[in-house]
């Protein structure tokens, strides 16, 4: 479903403009060659996509063509056109989650509040690592590890962070809780990462 708020007699696309705004500037990591489509749009559509319960990218593309006059009349693309869920999926490959969940939790105002629990966990990205040894072109690299942060009692997810390649979950940590500065949450974690330096 598309959200529409009543206004004067007619029903008007609710943050038609905000959730494009939210994403504008965020860098974008595809060829600027062929380019039909923005960042932004994409962003948007696979937003609203997956909130309205949509999983896998068949089912993103199944969604944006059920839906596509309402997309447009919203949008307004160029020349009518929305991106195919192929062309969202390439726009995802490279792209900065970190900075991309910020500027979710942003535009949906997700803060956490005094008393709530903020939970802790470090998780391996899925098909993060590449071993590639002979393309000149390609650098092998191990797998993206983040560390994610949610609030409990609401299922919210506020941004991740990544870990350095270096280091690891344990020495993270502190550095998380330090960025997120929080006063009067409890902030839950692994066994692992209980840890005197942590306390200290």
């Amino acid at each position: 479903m598309i959200p529409y708020e009543k206004s004067k007699n007619q029903y008007t696309p609710v943050c038609q403009i905000a959730i494009i705004e939210a994403f504008a500037g965020l860098e974008d990591p595809r060829r600027r060659a062929g380019q039909r489509h923005t960042l932004s749009l994409c962003l948007a559509l696979f937003t609203l996509a997956i909130a309205a319960g949509n999983k896998g990218f068949l089912a993103i593309g199944d969604w944006i063509s059920s839906y596509q006059n309402q997309l447009i009349d919203l949008f307004k693309p160029p020349k009518n056109r929305l991106p195919s869920y192929s062309t969202i999926r390439r726009a995802l490959l490279h792209l900065n989650y970190e900075e991309y969940s910020s500027r979710l939790a942003r535009l949906f105002e997700v803060q956490p509040l005094t008393g709530e629990t903020i939970g802790l966990d470090g998780k391996v990205l899925k098909g993060s690592y590449q071993l590639e040894d002979d393309n000149p072109n390609s650098d092998s690299h191990p797998a993206i590890m983040l560390v994610s942060t949610y609030i409990v009692e609401r299922g919210l997810i506020l941004e991740p962070f990544e870990v350095d390649t270096k280091t690891n979950e344990i020495k993270a940590i502190p550095a998380v809780i330090q960025k997120l500065a929080l006063q009067g949450v409890v902030f839950a974690f692994d066994a692992i990462n209980t840890q005197k330096k942590l306390v200290n």
